[in-house]
Formats: structure tokens, sequence, C-alpha cells
């Protein structure tokens, strides 16, 4: 068995990368994909955590990170159809546009 070090290392690693992906990338659909990525993140710890102490509280919260992360994608994707109808484009740079 794995050490609860281990498990919150790769989760740091994974929020890391998705984090530098959020403030570095253009691309919307990537940006949401980095999103996801850094809620996984924090749902492996989560995970370790609640095995870690033997409870079941952190696996129930992660049913509802994932419910939000779902909720999330869905209106995210909505939103980047909406604006790609109207900008053929779905560059964040352009999305201050939306504002006239």
């Amino acid at each position: 068995m794995l050490a609860l070090n281990n498990y919150l290392i790769v989760s740091a690693i994974l929020f890391s990368i998705g984090c530098i992906g959020v403030l570095t990338k253009r691309n919307a659909i990537v940006i949401f994909m980095c999103v996801e990525l850094m809620l996984n993140a924090v749902n492996l710890s989560f995970i370790a955590f609640s095995r870690y102490l033997g409870n079941l509280d952190g696996q129930i919260f992660v049913f509802f990170v994932m419910t939000v992360a779902a909720a999330e994608a869905a209106v995210g994707l909505a939103l980047m159809i909406a604006f790609y109808k109207n900008r053929e484009s779905i560059d964040v740079e352009d999305i201050n546009v939306m504002k006239l």
C-alpha cells in the first residue's frame, strides 16, 4: 500500500499542471480541460485523506465535486458553442469583445 505522501505528491503535480495550463493557454477548451484536471487532483487528495483517516467523508464529498464539475463542463461548453457561433473563434482574448 502506498503512503499518503505519494498520493499527495501526485495530486500536487496534477494540480500544478492544471494551474500552469489555465494561466498560459489561450484556447478555451484547453482551459476547461485544465480546470477539470485541477478538480480531479483535488478529488485524488480527498480520496487519499479519506482512505488514510478511515472514513467516507472525503469520498462522499468527491461525488459533490464531480457533480459540480459536470455542470461546469456543460455550461462552459454551451457558452463556447454560443461564442463560436458569434465570433467563429474560441480564443480567450476574443471573449472580452462580448462586453459590447
